[in-house]
């Protein structure tokens, strides 16, 4: 049997051919158009020399034309190995040496005198690049490659706040049971119009997205970036939006947001860093609908959702898919009763067959029984509803008590001149580690503020003993706090003489 991804979409490619596939500011494509690319594209990979578990590395431009990239890659049996758009060129080349590929496709051609051992295509936001002339060159290609259900379709690397980036292996296998879980757990409709407003180089934009469309042959409407009123005046025409919380909270701020944008839509989906209940509760004043919270990483694709029919609960991020096995354990290894905190574990369909190159890792990283250790804190309810409290390297020990920073920053959100906020912990002589908050207001804030308003909500050793007020969060491209960036920044906050209001 073959289990290539591909074979699933040319499926759809076949049935849906004259219907819209992804409507774009420089025109629409058919299911038709986008086939014939993907085959074109096909062609010029292995004219290239491009074959089955051969890796793609590509740092490039969001348009229909790098998606048919991605599935040309998929068709081929090739490996797809995307890249944060965001990386620097003397970034690049650790990701060149690690994952030797046999093509590189980015948006730009390269300045630097870096060791490239492999031809390079370009292709940026507009559809326009060398990438074009290949295809132009090349003889289109029908057939699908034999591939397991365990054979790697993509290379996702992980962002790499702590030591080297490393390549988490998805397969073929996890792909498609992944997609056929969400497609189901959220009730996907043949009349669902997705609108599509995320990167194409991470889990949330590429895989969860894109799947529930070509799976379907449904529509989604490309935006090459979120910008707030292309995304207002698009809403009308939409039924489905996948984003980060940073999204929803410029929506949020945006003038001409209100209930008759969201007439058509089924449902708001939410994702790659915590929504907080803050963004939860005014969403829904303001339209009238709860924003889906669920739960995923690159490793694993989505391990946890909130339900489409039936409570979501702010702070939450509901409850494990089907097929998906979620455990909470302690530091001995051992299950957690409901309502303890711990680490949690995973294991399922969804999971990743490990790091690539790093088989030391990878057994570190895995149980002796199979789970994958996520590095996330967190616990379930009696009901089995899953809530995340921060990952393990972010977890507090001040006085020898855990801290664990989201409950701190919930609280502090709750204040009406705090926009945001971010909870870390410093060095401290005398408490080992000291609390710090990082807060974006609309006004002036003191700590002796903050303390007093988190007087009846939190105990003592959870206060802040330092206050950060910045015009805005360190954020990475999917809207995740970069908890690292302000630990290096405010190392020496309590060894300072000066006020620790800063």
């Amino acid at each position: 049997m073959n289990h290539n991804l591909y074979q699933r979409i040319a499926a759809t490619f076949e049935n849906a051919a004259e219907k819209t596939c992804i409507r774009t500011s420089r025109g629409d494509w058919t299911y038709e158009r986008l086939r014939k690319r993907v085959e074109g594209t096909a062609g010029a990979l292995c004219r290239a020399g491009v074959g089955a578990g051969d890796r793609v590395l590509v740092q490039a431009g969001k348009c229909p034309e790098s998606l048919a990239l991605y599935l040309s890659c998929l068709q081929i049996g090739a490996v797809y190995v995307p890249l944060n758009t965001a990386y620097t060129e003397r970034e690049l080349q650790y990701f060149v040496e690690d994952t030797e590929p046999s093509l590189i496709v980015l948006e730009s051609r390269l300045n630097s005198s870096g060791k490239i051992p492999c031809s390079v295509w370009t292709i940026d936001d507009s559809g326009h690049g060398t990438l074009n002339d290949h295809v132009a060159n090349a003889t289109s290609i029908r057939g699908v490659a034999q591939v397991a259900e365990d054979d790697i379709a993509a290379i996702l690397y992980t962002s790499g706040t702590t030591g080297r980036s490393k390549g988490a292996m998805l397969t073929h296998g996890n792909l498609e049971s992944n997609a056929d879980v969400l497609i189901d757990y959220w009730g996907w409709e043949s009349t669902d119009v997705l609108l599509h407003v995320l990167p194409i180089y991470h889990v949330h934009g590429l895989f969860v997205a894109i799947h529930c469309v070509l799976l379907t042959g449904t529509e989604m409407i490309w935006h090459e970036r979120f910008d707030s009123d292309r995304v207002v005046a698009d809403l009308s025409d939409s039924t489905v939006l996948m984003g980060v919380p940073t999204h929803y909270t410029r929506l949020l701020n945006h003038s001409t947001f209100e209930r008759k944008c969201v007439r058509n839509m089924r449902v708001f989906i939410s994702g790659s860093a915590p929504l907080s209940a803050k963004t939860f509760h005014e969403f829904e004043k303001r339209t009238g609908l709860r924003i889906l919270e669920r739960y995923g990483m690159s490793e694993t694709l989505m391990n946890t959702s909130n339900p489409l029919n039936g409570e979501r609960v702010a702070g939450t991020v509901g409850f494990p898919l089907p097929d998906v096995q979620l455990r909470v354990t302690n530091s001995s290894g051992q299950p957690q009763t409901y309502g303890e905190i711990g680490q949690i574990e995973l294991k399922g369909p969804n999971v990743f067959n490990g790091y690539w190159r790093m088989p030391d890792r990878t057994a570190l990283d895995f149980t002796s029984d199979g789970y994958f250790k996520t590095g996330d804190v967190g616990f379930q309810d009696a009901k089995g509803r899953v809530s995340i409290v921060g990952r393990d390297k972010d977890v507090i020990i001040s006085g020898g008590l855990n801290v664990y920073p989201v409950e701190v920053e919930d609280a502090i959100e709750q204040m009406e001149v705090v926009l945001e906020a971010a909870v870390i912990g410093a060095p401290h002589a005398d408490f080992g580690e000291g609390v710090v908050a990082v807060v974006v207001a609309n006004q002036p804030i003191s700590l002796a503020t903050i303390d007093s308003f988190l007087d009846s909500r939190l105990a003592r050793f959870k206060h802040p003993k330092a206050l950060c007020q910045v015009e805005s969060l360190p954020k990475n491209a999917m809207g995740k706090i970069q908890k690292n960036v302000l630990r290096e920044r405010l190392t020496g906050i309590f060894s300072n003489s000066q006020s620790a209001h800063q």
